[in-house]
């Protein structure tokens, strides 16, 4: 639970509030350790977020802290220590961890502290096994492929059948009754 202090200061509650304002827009946060990338990687990295409507941000933990106890959720408090940037993400949260576990590979300081997805905490492990499963949209085309399958393979059949007729000189009109 974050320390709110009796008399806050316009400054400081103005930017309590731009900071509930941006993080309840988004349903899933990962929050990660940017500490020793530089100012080239960072931007990398928000460009390769921005192509899955992604957003990189940083916020203070403090204003992070207040705004996610009055979203009710507190738990994600333990990941808001140290150097934290929040990928604030609105749906399809395995691509945009997919970006940041393909990211650390090419910069190792990068850690990925956890995540908060699905109204689901999840931890470091957690969220790696998740990148690692397709996408929303990948499980749709792959449910509309197998369910397009018959059907396709039941027209290419009956086009056969038609063709071979044609061939044979026979009528492909259904008899009159």
């Amino acid at each position: 639970m974050a320390v709110v202090a009796k008399k806050l200061q316009p400054a400081k509650t103005a930017a309590i509030e731009e900071t509930k304002k941006v993080l309840g827009g988004f349903n899933h946060y990962i929050f990660v350790d940017y500490r020793g990338l530089t100012v080239e990687q960072i931007t990398k990295l928000r460009k390769q977020l921005r192509e899955k409507e992604t957003q990189l941000k940083v916020f203070k933990n403090t204003f992070a802290r207040v705004a996610f106890d009055s979203m009710n959720n507190s738990s994600v408090a333990e990941y808001l220590s140290g150097p934290t940037a929040i990928a604030l993400i609105k749906e399809d949260a395995n691509e945009s961890a997919k970006i940041l576990f393909d990211f650390v590979k090419e910069a190792p300081t990068l850690k990925v502290k956890g995540a908060w997805v699905e109204n689901e905490l999840y931890d470091a492990a957690k969220i790696e096994a998740f990148s690692k499963l397709p996408g929303k949209k990948q499980l749709i085309a792959m449910l509309m492929s197998t369910i397009n399958g018959p059907a396709r393979k039941l027209a290419g059949t009956l086009q056969a059948y038609v063709e071979k007729m044609e061939k044979e000189g026979g009528s492909t009109e259904a008899p009159s009754a």
